[in-house]
Formats: C-alpha cells, structure tokens, sequence
C-alpha cells in the first residue's frame, strides 16, 4: 500500500448558498463554520448573495477520525465519528439547538460513512474489528441494532444513495478489489467483485435514479473510473494523472460530474465529465497536506475545501463561468490533516493548542478577502403590488 493523502474536511448543502464545513481540530473536538447567504426574503422575493463564512466555532467531543455528516431536511444535520473508545458517536442539529453527543456503541477500526435516502431515516456503516462491514439504522422513532454485513475490508466503507430506499456500499478487498454491496428495498444483496486494483478508498457519487460512478487511485497513481448506466458496469477507466491524495468527486446535474486530486506538487487538479471527460487534468494551484472535499448546492456550482501546509482551511468556488480568484484562508485554527496508510491502524492525533473559533482580526480579514472574491449577485423578482416600491430603490 502507498501512503495517500486522507480526508480531512466533511461538508454538506442542505440549500441553495448554505455550506455547513467540518473539521477536527488539534485537540480532537469538532469544529463548524457556515456559508449563508447575506439577505434572503421570502416577503420580498430578494436575494442578495453572497454570503460569508462564519467563524469557527467547537462542538465538543474527543474524536478519532474525521467525521461525516449528511441532512435529510432543510435546517437538519446529522453527524457521526468516532471517539477515544472508537466507538460511533452522532449529534445532530435539530434547526435550532445542537444536541449532544450520543454514544452508539461498537468498535470500529475506519471512517464512519452516514446517508439518508428520505426524512427522518438514517443509516451509517464502518469497518469492525473483524474488517467486516458493520450497519446501524435510525427509522424515525428508534435506532436498530448493529448489522453485519460480512466482507474482509482493508479500509473504510463508502455509501451511497440514488433514491428511495435504495442504498449502494462500497469498500476494497484484501486483494485490492472494489467490493460492492446494495440495499434493494427488501434486503441485502451479497458483496460483488468489481475489480480494479485500487490503492485508495473508493469515492462515489450519483446524478439520478440507477446511476453511480466510482474512483479509486491505482497502482500507477492514475484516477481510475467505473460507471453504472442502470444495465451494466463499465470496468475502470483510467482518467490519467498521478495523485498523491484520494480523489473527491461530485455532481450537480444529470451527466455532470466534477473529479479532484492533489498531485504530486501538492496542487490540487481538476476533471469534469459533461457527457465526455475534458481534455488534460487542470491546475487549480494550491499545495494542500491533505486529500480534497467538494460539494454542490446548485447546479453549476463547486465549492472545494483543502488542509493547506498551515494546517489551516482553504477554499475555492466556482460560480458557473469562472473560478474565485486564489484560495482563501478560511479563518484562524488548525486542523488534523496526515499522510497515512490506507489499512491504517487508528493512532489517535498528536494534542496541541487549538483555536475556539472566536473572532479576531484575523479572522476578520481573512472573511473580508473571502467576500470580494466571491461573485456579487442580485437577483429580485417583485410582486406586483410591491414592483413601484423597488424600482425606486
């Protein structure tokens, strides 16, 4: 196995212009910061974007692994990760208030991964002890047991929802496979060999009903993709490159698809699918100590988050016609960003001075730079009664 750049951040969209980013900090709690937009009225039928980034702020715990976070609503977060004992523990945002942190118990020896295939409903996998996978469910009322769901795994589980009650997991073999294993509705279907000889986790991502796309690094370094049509699987395809990260990948519309790496020069690289893949891997600069994330809030647009050599949090957006200029530094504060190896055994991070997320100067500056970077876009749509009124403003 070769040492790859991990997954340091965890991000998610519940709405259009709203990003909730998550890391864990150098004294292991987690830590939070949002996008929203500046103005936003109902009333008015005005929008007024963009928003900024808040400042970080902690919610607590003593974590082992980067966390993961999915929303089944609008205003609803649902997170898990792991504690010092490596069992799961969730918290969630209720709209209003944080809850705390509930233990879920288990042991696991890998990244958690969470989904949610409709309200109210969640399921979450990892790795235990015995590299088999494991499954606990939230069904709205009450969480069920934990489920074995077999296999031998060298690394963490990756999960994937394309529609109602339908979930798909994947996760590498001992002989460096791509194992794939999916919920139907009624029950669990066994692990199928999708090949490959991958070197990293697998990535997933979806833009429709039957649809999934896969990526993986291989033995060479080069980003390796496999496509679900709803018929049949594609086999790896090599996209070319050589990376020294895991890949992110994401979509934000029916046969688009955007893929990420870091390469060899610590820059990060970008692809997209549009029917075809573009041309040559494109430089987004950068140097970045660990491995991207990448989410959509709308279509055509990209919101990329990488660990720089600062140990703090960095940023980049595409806004549907041209990229932000630069990378900005999101706040003060450091994150637990590492090397390591794929069948890693767990050591917990080194402690160190964190900061709380209070704002400063610093930060102050550093969400100035953020805004005039961004694009500054007006969009209103008045009532009639209200239309006078406005265009005298």
């Amino acid at each position: 196995m070769v040492n790859l750049k991990s997954i340091a951040i965890a991000a998610t969209c519940w709405s259009a212009h709203r990003i909730d980013v998550f890391r864990v900090g150098f004294n292991s709690d987690l830590q939070r910061k949002t996008l929203v937009p500046l103005l936003h009225s109902p009333f008015l039928y005005l929008l007024i974007t963009p928003g900024s980034f808040s400042a970080w702020e902690s919610l607590g715990g003593a974590l082992t692994s980067v966390p993961t976070v999915t929303s089944w609503a609008p205003n609803r977060l649902d997170i898990v990760t792991t504690g010092l004992d490596y069992a799961a523990y969730h918290k969630w945002w209720d709209g209003s208030l944080w809850s705390g942190w509930e233990n879920q118990g288990g042991i696991f020896t890998s990244e958690l991964a969470i989904t949610s295939w409709s309200a109210n409903r969640l399921d979450f996998f990892g790795r235990g002890t015995d590299n088999a996978c494991y499954h606990k469910w939230w069904d709205g009322s009450a969480w069920g047991g934990y489920e074995n769901l077999g296999g031998i795994l060298v690394g963490p589980v990756t999960a994937v929802n394309w529609g109602n009650n339908r979930i798909d997991l994947f996760g590498v073999g001992t002989d460096n496979a791509c194992y794939h294993r999916w919920w139907d509705g009624s029950s669990w279907r066994g692990w199928e060999d999708l090949g490959g000889i991958l070197e990293s986790e697998v990535i997933t991502t979806s833009w429709g009903v039957n649809d999934l796309s896969l990526f993986g690094i291989g033995t060479n370094s080069a980003l390796y993709w496999q496509h679900w049509n709803g018929i049949a699987w594609s086999g790896w395809i090599s996209l070319g490159g050589v990376f020294t990260s895991v890949p992110a990948a994401v979509s934000w519309g029916p046969g688009r698809i955007d893929v990420f790496g870091i390469g060899t020069n610590g820059g990060m690289y970008h692809k997209y699918y549009n029917g075809s893949w573009s041309g040559s891997w494109e430089a987004l600069g950068g140097i970045f100590i660990s491995a991207p994330t990448v989410v959509s809030w709308g279509a055509n647009r990209l919101d990329i988050f990488g660990v720089g050599t600062d140990s703090a949090t960095y940023h980049k957006s595409w806004n549907s016609n041209a990229w932000s200029s630069g990378w900005a530094r999101l706040g003060t504060g450091e994150v637990v960003a590492k090397e390591d190896e794929y069948d890693r055994d767990h050591e917990q991070s080194n402690s160190g001075s964190c900061n709380s997320g209070s704002l400063s100067i610093s930060s102050l500056l550093d969400r100035s730079t953020y805004l005039g970077a961004l694009s500054f876009n007006i969009v209103a749509f008045a009532l009639p009664a209200l239309y006078g009124t406005l265009s005298k403003l």
